[in-house]
């Protein structure tokens, strides 16, 4: 709710400018203030729903999640139903809101992982019946996704797939083949897109071109040298006065930055190491009751929204190359809203069902 709340604020301030500079927001200041207030409800309200979803649930409807996700991936691609914006067709045009299935995919990867792995753990350590399934799977949702293009959340389903296949108890040596296997196809498909190749390149030195292919780092780092400790003020942001693009999505860190400075990022990252840390110790938790699906999901929930809040983070602060990745439970956006707060509903359920099971044992 901390970062949410910080989110509500920063949105408003870093998206100030452009509102009140675009005919399509028709000049009013507030209207990405408005429309992320409305998300934020409507996430509130599915997350209290889905709060009284026993877990055991989840683990029956994970297989149909992930099957409706893959078809929502399907469907974006077909030009009159996925919408296309900056030459990436990403989301689904429903006339009164839009909908992006790369984020529900993230949620539905999660429980279909960990119900995968519960019930192919006698075989999981056998490569043939145990990982090349999921591997098979996990290629069509490559490939759907690589259409779109969407990279970011790619290496974010990835990565959050095979963590939870990991510590499920997947074969050690298949792991580090797979780790390999990982890298070289991430790299391969850089090296094969000249336009991943100039991020690659705006990443090792932004002050190259910072007119061109490095303009968004340049601009971040700025922001970041401007906040010094303790920031320039709410509100009081340079960058985001049409400098800094996507300053209320994917590069709002970079306006808290130059706002509330160092002490202001330290907190959102200290609050994002917190909810990683809550989330493998609920796991725990559950381990210890023999609940297998719930500890994996509140793992990979926790590994999901830590990566891609690290992978924001290090893109802002120019430690990884540009990637179109929002930071979780802050950015503007409603789809991305809607699938954290489901996906920590679930987890507070998960922590609910513990202390019931603890309260029980100890009676």
């Amino acid at each position: 709710m901390l970062l949410a709340a910080a989110g509500l604020v920063m949105v408003y301030s870093a998206s100030i400018a452009i509102a009140e500079s675009s005919r399509f927001t028709g000049n009013n200041s507030a209207w990405y203030l408005t429309r992320h207030a409305v998300f934020l409800t409507a996430a509130l309200c599915a997350a209290i729903v889905v709060f009284l979803v026993p877990a055991r649930m989840w683990q029956k409807a994970a297989p149909w999640l992930f099957l409706v996700a893959v078809a929502l991936l399907v469907a974006v691609l077909f030009p009159g139903i996925g919408r296309e914006v900056n030459g990436a067709r990403r989301w689904l045009d429903l006339k009164v809101l839009t909908l992006q299935p790369s984020e529900l995919m993230k949620l539905a990867v999660v429980l279909y992982a960990s119900d995968y792995t519960v019930r192919k753990h006698a075989v999981l350590k056998s490569f043939k019946r145990g990982l090349l399934p999921m591997l098979g799977v996990m290629l069509l949702v490559s490939w759907l996704l690589l259409r779109e293009p969407d990279f970011g959340a790619l290496v974010v389903i990835a990565v959050t797939t095979f963590a939870i296949l990991f510590l499920g108890g997947m074969n050690g040596r298949h792991f580090v083949a797979l780790v390999g296997m990982l890298g070289a196809g991430f790299a391969l498909l850089v090296l094969s897109s000249p336009y991943r190749m100039q991020r690659i390149f705006g990443f090792l030195d932004p002050w190259a071109d910072p007119l061109g292919r490095g303009y968004q780092l340049s601009h971040a780092l700025i922001a970041f040298g401007r906040g010094e400790l303790l920031g320039v003020g709410l509100g009081a942001s340079v960058e985001k006065l049409h400098y800094l693009p996507e300053a209320h999505t994917d590069f709002l860190l970079a306006v808290l930055a130059e706002e509330l400075g160092l002490a202001g990022v330290a907190l959102v990252i200290g609050l994002f190491a917190w909810i990683v840390a809550r989330a493998f110790a609920i796991a725990r938790q559950a381990a210890l009751h023999d609940r297998h699906f719930a500890a994996l999901a509140a793992q990979g929930i926790g590994v999901w929204i830590g990566f891609q809040a690290l992978i924001n983070m290090g893109v802002n602060m120019g430690l990884l190359p540009t990637k179109g990745l929002t930071l979780p439970l802050m950015s503007y956006g409603g789809s991305g809203l809607l699938a954290n707060f489901v996906a920590l509903a679930i987890l507070l359920r998960i922590d609910w069902e513990n202390r019931q099971l603890a309260r029980g044992l100890n009676a």
